[in-house]
C-alpha cells in the first residue's frame, strides 16, 4: 500500500531524494568504468569523473578532496603501471630493452588502433600490440646477443594480462575507496 504525497510531505522527501539517486547514479558509474577496466577502456578515469561530479552535486557528501586526491594518485599509479608491467614481463621472459620499449608503445598504440572495434577492439589492440612491439624490438638486437623473439614476445602478453589484473585490481580499490566515502557521509548527516 503506497501513502499518496500530501503538498506538506512533498518538500520534506525532496533532501532525500537527490543525495540518495546520486548515490545511485555514482554507483552505476563505478560499476560501468569496473566492466570498461579489463577491457582496456578508460574505465579509472571515467570512475574518477563521476566522483568529482558526485562531489560537485552533492558538497557535503562525503567525497571530499582527499578522496579525489588519493583517488586521482591511485588512477595514475594504475595508468603507469599498466605499461611498465608488460615492459617487465618482456625483460623477465629474456628481452632486450629495445623489446620492452617496443612492447610498452605497441600496446599503446594496439589499445589506440582497436578502440573502433566495439567492446574487446582496445584489449586485443593492446595485447596485440604488446606481441608485435616486443617481437619487433627483439628482432632488432643483434644475432648474437637476441633472445628467441617469440618467447620475448610471449612475455610481454603475459605481462599485458598481469598489468590487466592488476590496473583491474585498482578499480575496485578506487570504487571501494569511492562508494564509501559517499556511502559514510551521507550517513553522517
Amino acid at each position: 500500500m503506497t501513502v499518496p504525497l500530501t503538498p506538506l510531505a512533498a518538500p520534506m522527501l525532496a533532501p532525500m531524494v537527490a543525495p540518495m539517486l546520486a548515490l545511485l547514479l555514482l554507483s552505476g558509474a563505478l560499476l560501468g568504468g569496473l566492466v570498461l577496466v579489463p577491457l582496456g577502456l578508460p574505465g579509472l578515469w571515467v570512475m574518477l569523473g563521476a566522483a568529482l561530479v558526485y562531489w560537485m552535486l552533492i558538497p557535503s557528501g562525503g567525497i571530499g578532496l582527499v578522496t579525489l586526491l588519493v583517488v586521482g594518485a591511485l588512477v595514475i599509479v594504475a595508468e603507469v603501471l599498466e605499461y611498465t608491467i608488460a615492459g617487465r614481463y618482456t625483460r623477465q621472459y629474456g628481452g632486450s630493452r629495445r623489446a620492452s620499449w617496443g612492447a610498452i608503445v605497441g600496446g599503446l598504440v594496439g589499445a589506440l588502433v582497436g578502440v573502433p572495434v566495439p567492446v574487446v577492439g582496445s584489449l586485443a589492440g593492446a595485447f596485440v600490440g604488446a606481441f608485435v612491439g616486443a617481437f619487433v624490438g627483439e628482432l632488432t638486437v643483434h644475432r648474437s646477443t637476441r633472445s628467441d623473439p617469440t618467447r620475448v614476445a610471449t612475455g610481454a602478453v603475459v605481462g599485458r594480462a598481469v598489468a590487466a589484473a592488476t590496473k583491474s585490481g585498482f578499480g575496485l580499490v578506487v570504487a571501494v575507496i569511492v562508494f564509501g566515502a559517499a556511502l559514510l557521509g551521507g550517513v553522517r548527516r
